[in-house]
């Protein structure tokens, strides 16, 4: 951090269930020591709107908590879209597909603390990515469950100019359920335009016996890449870990981590046994001292390997890049039911 700050022209804002129009001075009413509307609720089939302003600006902060299932689904439209730029199950937004599994093999609330996302316990989700606009900026989160839920939410930023060559946020979801054996997961395809990829949150669930999952390979295309520009050795090398996470050596155990831009942040499930079967794996990797830059397009792909060759677990991701507007349209969700994963 510098020592010092510049003072400028930039105005903050800030979206909330007590301020829910971003206005100057639009906070509740109550005065001191009151809740007047700490939430909103969200019925099913329901979209509400957290954020409706004119640029230009800055998205710089968002957190929730509440209800942070994948019955919620989060979307960001940027200078009139028609179709959304980010589009994700809010818990796999935040890293945590395995939404209805609240504690880590060890008992405790999993912790991803980096310097881009934050889960905080109680399941608090903390955003820091900027998400610059120049005409107008729409976030929505819709209930697609079947009972209404509660959210608490503020979104910060600040109105000021942006330069014309901005790079716009984007996300979006993917999974399998299980990966397709022999076949390589895809964490993201179908970007066009000039960008910049930013990385992914990934949940992986073992089926079967857990014969070293992490031997498959990540791979990614820049532009018309007929083969792998960037191309890892392995799972947890990719995820900056190495030997299993541990499990290949010393202490014969899985450890997790969580550093400023990587880490397996939490294991869900019994690990005493050496690559026991039946757990879970919460992963991020973002690529933000170590920009990945295309001109006209981007994919990443993640093999699916053990010891003894292709497997078959379930992958579920969010990827998150920058790129140039206007941008291709995501590719559209699975049900409700289809993300249902306990």
């Amino acid at each position: 951090m510098k020592p010092y700050i510049l003072l400028n022209d930039d105005i903050t804002f800030a979206f909330s269930a007590e301020n829910q129009t971003g206005t100057r001075g639009g906070g509740g009413r109550g005065g001191d020591c009151t809740k007047l509307s700490p939430k909103i609720r969200i019925q099913p089939g329901e979209t509400a709107v957290l954020v409706d302003t004119d640029g230009p600006g800055m998205i710089q902060n968002m957190w929730f908590t509440g209800y942070v299932g994948h019955n919620f689904i989060i979307r960001m439209y940027w200078d009139g879209q028609d179709h959304p730029s980010v589009e994700a199950p809010l818990s796999a937004f935040f890293g945590c597909a395995y939404d209805e599994n609240f504690e880590d093999r060890d008992g405790r609330y999993p912790v991803l603390n980096s310097a881009m996302m934050l889960v905080a316990p109680g399941r608090g989700y903390n955003c820091f990515f900027e998400m610059p606009f120049k005409k107008h900026c729409r976030i929505t989160m819709e209930n697609r469950g079947t009972e209404p839920h509660s959210l608490y939410y503020i979104i910060t930023g600040c109105y000021r100019e942006v330069p014309d060559n901005i790079g716009y946020f984007h996300a979006s979801y993917r999974q399998e359920h299980p990966v397709t054996k022999g076949r390589t997961y895809t964490i993201i395809d179908g970007i066009k335009g000039k960008g910049q990829f930013l990385g992914v949150t990934l949940a992986t669930g073992m089926n079967g016996n857990n014969t070293c999952w992490v031997e498959g390979e990540a791979r990614m295309y820049i532009d018309d890449d007929v083969y792998p520009s960037i191309h890892y050795t392995g799972t947890e090398d990719y995820f900056t870990g190495s030997y299993g996470f541990g499990n290949d050596i010393y202490i014969k155990s899985y450890q997790t981590f969580s550093g400023h831009y990587s880490g397996l942040f939490a294991i869900m499930g019994d690990d005493r046994q050496f690559y026991n079967g039946q757990q879970r794996f919460l992963l991020y990797r973002f690529h933000v001292p170590d920009p990945i830059r295309f001109s006209t397009g981007f994919r990443m792909t993640l093999d699916n390997m053990g010891w003894t060759g292709p497997r078959y677990d379930d992958y579920t991701s969010a990827a998150y890049w920058y790129q140039e507007l206007p941008g291709a349209v995501l590719k559209p969700l699975p049900s409700d039911e289809e993300m249902c994963m306990k």
